[in-house]
């Protein structure tokens, strides 16, 4: 099946990362291989200020069933990731974390491995806190080789949630 899945990430810092996972079923023989869709346009929006930053979130989560964290550096300290995480929490959608820092950016340069993003989040359960890192899995996408399991993950993840 198919899925859509919504891909959240530091932009300064990762695009270059980023893109290669989020392209990744271009060297597919078509999408449906891939086992997803990707429904962000992170080139479209415009940072005109939280509120719209925010709203345009909420508008690129709308109709994903999935989102996958990708996580650089920087990534458990940018705002915009971690309302991208709540409001996907929130809404159902399955999650999971693919760590990048392994992969190459425009100048041919790896970098550190960033913190995991869930586990500063929590929610509460049965009276005490339980880390998103608890609920949701990471991967690492060279050892964990991404590009042939990033389909399998996405279904995963989206059964996980009951999606």
């Amino acid at each position: 099946m198919t899925r859509k899945a919504f891909f959240s990430f530091h932009y300064e810092r990762d695009i270059w990362r980023a893109c290669q996972v989020r392209n990744c079923w271009v060297t597919k023989p078509d999408r449906e291989t891939a086992g997803f869709w990707d429904k962000a346009s992170w080139e479209e929006i415009k940072r005109k200020g939280d509120e719209s930053v925010k709203a345009w979130i909420r508008k690129q989560l709308d109709g994903t069933s999935v989102t996958v964290v990708l996580i650089g550096n920087e990534t458990s300290n940018r705002k915009y990731v971690i309302y991208e995480i709540q409001q996907s929490h929130v809404r159902g959608n399955g999650i999971f974390g693919i760590y990048i820092h392994n992969q190459k950016d425009c100048n041919g340069n790896s970098d550190t491995k960033g913190n995991n993003p869930f586990d500063q989040l929590y929610i509460e359960r049965d009276g005490r806190r339980v880390y998103l890192a608890e609920i949701y899995p990471t991967y690492d996408w060279k050892w964990d080789e991404g590009y042939d399991n990033i389909a399998i993950w996405i279904e995963k993840a989206a059964k996980a949630a009951g999606r």
